[in-house]
């Protein structure tokens, strides 16, 4: 575990010549945001990808749902969408501190910059075509 930190699978293509990192973050369908760490902000390069999986609770009637981003356009959308949030005053008006926790907005919901991560739904073949 510790020596492949950010990574939480490892993907490979048929040939095993080609691979893929995936970081897995699960959230509950009907949430409105799943948490991701500081290092989301991060770009790992166009062989990293993030998962965000909607996993029903037992008994919970939702489907499985997956968002399947790439780590450049999670680290862009993740860092612009932070810099406003911490230039905002804290509820008593003192300045915010950066406590490494990063949300992404889960649809129908959008972040403060506008960005939806509903055209990553199922997508995939993101991975797929990395890996042929």
């Amino acid at each position: 575990m510790g020596n492949t930190p950010n990574i939480a699978v490892l993907c490979s293509g048929l040939s095993g010549r080609k691979a893929v990192h995936i970081q897995v973050k699960t959230f509950s369908p009907g949430k409105s945001t799943c948490t991701v760490g500081s290092e989301a902000e991060r770009n790992f390069g166009a062989n990293f990808f993030w998962v965000l999986a909607g996993i029903p609770k037992s008994g919970q009637e939702a489907p499985f749902v997956y968002f399947i981003i790439p780590s450049e356009t999670m680290a862009q959308k993740v860092h612009k969408a932070l810099m406003p949030f911490l230039g905002l005053p804290g509820k008593k008006g003192e300045p915010r501190n950066d406590n490494g926790v990063r949300t992404v907005p889960l649809p129908p919901r959008t972040s403060c910059i506008g960005w939806s991560i509903e055209p990553f739904r199922d997508r995939w073949d993101l991975i797929t075509d990395r890996l042929k």
